[in-house]
């Protein structure tokens, strides 16, 4: 079988940073939020003005798919947030635990053995 070719954007996506990633997905997702919210005030405008089934209709329609791709790409974003913070909270931590062991090690090497005296 052949190996089918990537999207072009497949390569940079994966370099970018998870802290770029947050930073370009969450406004995206507030963007379509937002507008997924106008098109869904217009269906409803649409349908109490009398407009047709369909009228009102396949807007209500695209107004869900833009208000659930909102939220689901705000989703992501809140997700690389969580990534960001844990890994950060794992290095503080690992600093801790090495700065403890390096003065505990220090104090071994600097205090007399009471047994030699």
């Amino acid at each position: 079988m052949t190996k089918l070719a990537k999207p072009p954007g497949q390569k940079l996506v994966k370099r970018m940073s998870t802290r770029t990633k947050g930073l370009i997905v969450a406004p995206l997702g507030l963007l379509l939020l937002s507008a997924g919210l106008c098109v869904f005030s217009l269906a409803a405008q649409a349908r109490q003005d009398g407009a047709t089934f369909q009228q009102w209709f396949l807007r209500g329609a695209y107004s869900l798919i833009l208000i659930n791709g909102g939220l689901l790409l705000f989703g992501q974003a809140i997700r690389y947030r969580a990534q960001l913070d844990y890994r950060r909270f794992v290095r503080r931590e690992l600093k801790k635990r090495d700065r403890e062991w390096s003065r505990n090690r220090q104090k071994r090497k600097t205090s007399p053995n009471k047994g030699e005296a």
